[in-house]
């Protein structure tokens, strides 16, 4: 192994490396402050959780925490998971003030085994949805799994996409579920892909509270 050469740093003091650092992030700001000064518009944003690691809703809901922090109306509608008990939804019901719920789903269709019973589903939902979008008191909505039931086209993508782009314009809605459609993902301001690494079901670990639910 060859030694490798010695970086401009190596050679300094002490005192000369603070100096060469301090001066470094003066410019690295300098650099950035320039860049933030051209992004001057605010407006709601359309985003889109996806891909096949964990995390997607938990991302979602942490967005909604920090929006209740600034006094936000929110709204949350759950497509899939509205069958089963989670700490998010306990802990925002203590600020029903703030956040609307509409826990909607009966599980995955694995679970209900019942096209029909999936599709009346994803309608009510889909329609309770629409009323929050329509409604401009809310500043963000979460449409928890809206990607799974599109992947099963339990809903008309063209309906959703039309319904999404007409959205108030100060009005962020989070939309989270794998499969991420193209159409939507076309539309969207910001795309986040979790990747899975490594997961603990593989190794037989079950979800448990406070981790999945």
């Amino acid at each position: 192994m060859t030694d490798r050469a010695p970086k401009k740093t190596d050679l300094m003091t002490e005192v000369e490396r603070d100096a060469y650092h301090a001066e470094k992030m003066r410019k690295k700001k300098e650099a950035r402050n320039k860049i933030l000064a051209t992004k001057t518009e605010e407006r709601g944003l359309l985003i889109v959780h996806t891909g096949k690691g964990k995390g997607k809703s938990t991302a979602a809901f942490g967005m909604v925490f920090r929006a209740i922090g600034h006094g936000f109306r929110v709204g949350v509608v759950q497509f899939v998971k509205g069958a089963w008990g989670t700490g998010e939804r306990d802990v925002l019901e203590k600020f029903s003030d703030l956040v609307t719920i509409k826990a909607m789903g009966e599980g995955f269709t694995w679970d209900t085994q019942d096209r029909q019973r999936d599709l009346a589903a994803a309608r009510a939902a889909w329609e309770e949805a629409k009323a929050m979008i329509s409604d401009p008191a809310y500043r963000m909505i979460l449409l928890d799994e809206l990607n799974i039931v599109l992947r099963y086209d339990y809903l008309p993508l063209g309906e959703v996409i039309e319904t999404l782009k007409q959205k108030p314009r100060d009005t962020h809605i989070i939309v989270t579920g794998r499969n991420a459609k193209d159409e939507l993902i076309e539309i969207a301001d910001l795309v986040t892909e979790m990747t899975e690494i490594k997961h603990p079901f593989r190794a037989g670990v079950k979800a448990q509270p406070g981790i999945e639910f």
